[in-house]
């Protein structure tokens, strides 16, 4: 009796263990499939806000409805929903940049506005308005060869083109006209 006992012990634990072994296993095409890149071909995040810092002070704060983030070799992010762009110096707001829309070239540092873009620098109380720009974030440019406004408190300048700081401490517009207020001595 007590060797019965012993052989369907053993028989039984055999059996879970075969059940257990065999039951997990996946077809590998499944596990392929699951370790393969095209399964996280990128990623969507909503409501994002990004701050960029230097020692502790934050030099930039990018907030966004939508961010799309390409797993490419480029490194692509887009902003379909468009972005505001805010530039701190000495822990206070230097400028702003909007969009409608956006893309980042990671690899290359080139941000890419479109739609209603809009550069305000809180220094100088200068504005600028375009349908595109490229801002490359390394070199701190800024370049349109899109219709550009320049609005400032007594003077108004547009052009086809333009090359900035990204500060407009600095810019050259080309092709273009002004409006400016003079006043006229009696």
């Amino acid at each position: 009796m007590e060797r019965i006992l012993k052989i369907g012990i053993i028989f039984n634990i055999t059996a879970f263990l075969a059940v257990m072994l065999f039951s997990c296993s996946n077809p590998d095409a499944i596990v392929q499939a699951m370790g393969s890149d095209d399964t996280l071909s990128g990623i969507i995040a909503d409501s994002v806000v990004f701050y960029r810092s230097d020692s502790g002070v934050v030099n930039l704060e990018l907030r966004t409805p939508r961010m799309v983030r390409m797993e490419s070799k480029e490194d692509i992010m887009e902003f379909p929903l468009g972005f505001d762009v805010y530039m701190y110096n000495n822990r206070e707001k230097s400028t702003e940049l909007h969009a409608d829309y956006g893309k980042s070239y990671g690899k290359t540092g080139l941000i890419e506005a479109r739609g209603n873009v809009i550069v305000q620098n809180y220094g100088s109380s200068e504005t600028m308005y375009s349908d595109q720009l490229f801002w490359y974030r390394d070199s701190k440019m800024i370049y349109t060869r899109s219709h550009v406004k320049i609005v400032t408190p007594d003077k108004q300048i547009e052009a086809d083109s333009l090359v900035a700081r990204e500060d407009f401490s600095e810019y050259t517009m080309y092709y273009g006209s002004a409006e400016l207020d003079i006043d006229e001595e009696d």
